[in-house]
């Protein structure tokens, strides 16, 4: 098995269609967005990485909580979408990168994996976890979020792509949805504590 889907096979996707799939449209989608973004844990984030950001849909949520976001995606033709569609803004990085490759400086405090990891390998993807992870700083908010349904040409299902962020040493869950299509978890680098004890909601009980 290859260490990843090919970058070409993502170029043949994106000729066929400039939203190949159904971001822009479908409520599905637009759900899963929601959901995500409702579960990250802080109001606020400094920077956040979003490996494989194909046309942009939940970089532009990102960007109304984050000072800054760098995307990464390996089809040129996704970050002309997304930069048609965002515009030319100082908050915002867009590079032709992939998962597997170096992510973003040591500032970053939000790691969003959504539909990606299960373009690679396991041990591929265990390999990147392991050496990128460890230069996150403590307190990162690290959220995972993949289509659990198979699909034959990836190396991984969305449920496994998951339990293999989840088994990255020193990530604490923080949260977990579930559903038949969809599984998004949020992990904390790190001792973690809920949301109510972090911000000093009155009655809430540290446990554990």
């Amino acid at each position: 098995m290859t260490d990843r889907l090919p970058d070409g096979y993502f170029d043949d996707v994106y000729a066929d269609s400039a939203d190949p799939w159904g971001m822009a449209e479908r409520w599905y989608e637009q759900r899963k967005y929601s959901i995500t973004m409702s579960m990250l844990p802080d109001q606020r984030y400094r920077h956040a990485f979003e490996p494989g950001c194909s046309i942009g849909m939940l970089t532009e949520r990102l960007l109304e909580r984050c000072d800054h976001v760098t995307s990464y995606d390996v089809a040129q033709a996704a970050l002309d979408t997304t930069r048609g569609r965002l515009g030319d803004r100082g908050d915002l990085t867009l590079v032709r990168s992939s998962l597997d490759a170096a992510w973003p400086g040591e500032d970053v405090d939000l790691v969003l994996i959504s539909e990606v990891a299960y373009y690679l390998s396991e041990a591929t993807l265990r390999r990147v976890l392991d050496r990128e992870c460890a230069r996150l700083a403590t307190g990162t908010t690290v959220v995972a979020a993949h289509w659990r349904h198979p699909v034959e040409d990836y190396p991984l299902t969305g449920d496994r792509a998951n339990a293999v962020i989840g088994e990255t040493a020193d990530l604490t869950t923080m949260a977990r949805y579930l559903d038949e299509d969809v599984v998004v978890e949020v992990f904390r680098k790190g001792a973690t504590e809920s949301v109510a004890v972090g911000t000093g909601v009155p009655g809430a009980v540290r446990r554990g």
